[in-house]
């Protein structure tokens, strides 16, 4: 339901984020880095963002559900806003001028077309107070913000998988020869992220397709304990993945992004059991299960009345 963010400049001016949202592979880190960054006015490579840490973030709700962009993403949006907003106004007070006069670029707040500036270092350091020295009228303590974002509903990600492959009836092997996706992600925060997290739930897809099977003996112990087992797709079996991303922000959050976590994993298994019952139409065959493995499907092309249990 929620997600925690702070973003805080400190008196040294370096930039961080904190979130009890958990970087675990899928690119987190890099979006709320530049999340901040858009807002600030400084480079995604000068934030520090920390994930996860109680000791710094006591509220977070982990990841999982293809949540984190939704709910971590738009609690940093709003803080970092936050803090835009009061660097501005910090800044108008000790510069004299009108805020709307303000942007922030490189770092530094300053009024454009006259010389006329300060730094969020400086600003962050007028923040933390000085005995004998006032803050700035009507700005409270501190260039930070902390933003606990809660939506009403979570947005998915809709997409469309294709797949192109073949079969050879007289061993049961598939080949897979091309892979398309064409997935509705939102508002894309990093398309190379984005790409990268479609590819590899493509990748699990497949595997659950075709590779991934997990056997128990009668004592209902498993007996797939190892990799030469239970099967991995690996890079031989891999098609090449064209990954098309279309944008129609949500309505339901301030950033206007969806959840794409799962969106990669979830059609694969359907759109490549649908190409073999495809390529296998003059046998007739139908698959109930998955994954489906060469010895398998060889006994459906040889009966073709029988289904895949």
């Amino acid at each position: 339901p929620f997600e925690s963010a702070l973003v805080r400049v400190g008196r040294s001016g370096r930039v961080s984020v904190y979130t009890g949202a958990m970087a675990m592979g899928q690119g987190l880190k890099t979006i709320l880095a530049q999340i901040t960054a858009d807002q600030l006015g400084v480079r995604p490579e000068d934030i520090t963002v920390v994930s996860g840490d109680t000791s710094t973030v006591p509220l977070g709700l982990g990841g999982f559900a293809s949540r984190q962009t939704v709910t971590a993403g738009n609690s940093t949006y709003l803080a970092a806003k936050a803090v835009r907003e009061k660097a501005i106004a910090a800044a108008a007070a000790l510069l004299d001028v009108p805020p709307d006069n303000l942007r922030i670029e490189d770092g530094v707040v300053r009024e454009p077309g006259k010389n006329l500036s300060i730094s969020l270092l400086e600003i962050a350091d007028s923040l933390a107070g000085a005995p004998g020295y006032k803050l700035a009228a009507g700005v409270s303590p501190g260039l930070e913000a902390a933003i606990n974002f809660e939506t009403s509903a979570l947005t998915y990600g809709l997409g469309v998988h294709a797949v192109e492959l073949e079969v050879e009836p007289n061993t049961g092997g598939v080949k897979l020869l091309n892979y398309v996706i064409v997935n509705d992600c939102g508002k894309v925060i990093n398309p190379q992220t984005a790409e990268g997290q479609i590819h590899g739930g493509v990748v699990h897809g497949i595997g659950n397709a075709l590779f991934e099977w997990m056997g128990y003996d009668e004592n209902a112990q498993p007996f797939t304990m190892t990799l030469s087992e239970y099967l991995l797709p690996t890079a031989p079996e891999i098609p090449p993945i064209d990954v098309q991303l279309v944008e129609y922000p949500s309505p339901k959050n301030p950033l206007g992004v969806k959840g794409i976590g799962e969106s990669g994993t979830v059609p694969a298994a359907a759109a490549i059991v649908s190409g073999v019952e495809d390529a296998l139409r003059d046998y007739k065959v139908t698959i109930e299960e998955i994954p489906v493995n060469p010895a398998k499907l060889f006994e459906l092309i040889r009966r073709p009345s029988a289904t895949a249990r």
